[in-house]
């Protein structure tokens, strides 16, 4: 009965990806601080948030229909139409994936994480530690790039914080829960139209694609120069 009064929205691979990049986000945060024997494991960690992104990349084109990226970004016609539902006074429609907002928080913290992972593979701490490609650059822009690497989880954390807060918003304010569908996949069949629900997961082609991410970490991180005698890169 409780599955005759809901439909399959978010598939597993794009629910486990939400989660273990939110959990390596803090990890990442967390190695960083907790000093210099850390180091060797926020550099791997650095490298499976590479891969992390990759999958995301391939399976926004080649996922089940909401985890793709031509389901949920609009142009500014509907966000503008959309932010404004939410400030006016009509209620706005639920939307069966992201919403035009939600998806360009999804575009934004991509693109936030991509740079703290693409500018770690150049980044120094002058003492011991280096990224792979740090011998690729000169120390001038290797001290450009790590002081951005500093600089951008600034953003990143601007960004959770704006996230966490339009979470809170529609559960006080709007009282319906996005964490619930993330965890299980599962919304209210009132909210999912006929034909707008997914009818599995499609591990198989997962599989493929987590396959394909991993190859192309080892790609980059076999391409990275020989390391200096003084860095330890990992």
């Amino acid at each position: 009965m409780e599955k005759a009064e809901k439909r399959l929205v978010w598939d597993l691979p794009l629910r486990l990806f939400h989660w273990l990049f939110a959990l390596s986000i803090l990890a990442c945060w967390g190695t960083a601080k907790l000093g210099f024997t850390w180091m060797k494991w926020h550099l791997r960690l650095g490298y499976w948030v590479m891969g992390l992104l990759v999958f995301r990349l391939i399976w926004g084109f080649v996922g089940p229909k909401h985890a793709r990226f031509s389901s949920f970004l609009k142009g500014p016609g509907p966000v503008l139409r959309y932010a404004g539902s939410l400030i006016g006074r009509g209620e706005s429609r639920h939307s069966v994936g992201h919403n035009p907002l939600g998806a360009l928080m999804v575009v934004l913290m991509l693109l936030l994480v991509a740079v703290q992972a693409g500018t770690g593979l150049f980044t120094t701490d002058d003492i011991a530690w280096a990224g792979p490609y740090y011998g690729s650059v000169s120390d001038a822009l290797a001290k450009q790039l790590t002081a951005l690497h500093d600089l951008n989880f600034n953003f990143i954390w601007a960004a959770i914080g704006l996230h966490l807060a339009a979470i809170l918003y529609y559960t006080v304010g709007k009282k319906e829960s996005l964490v619930p569908p993330m965890v299980s996949g599962w919304k209210r069949a009132e909210w999912v139209p006929d034909g707008q629900a997914i009818a599995n997961s499609e591990l198989w082609k997962a599989a493929i694609v987590i396959a394909a991410s991993g190859a192309v970490v080892w790609a980059v991180l076999h391409g990275a120069p020989p390391a200096g005698d003084s860095s330890n890169v990992y």
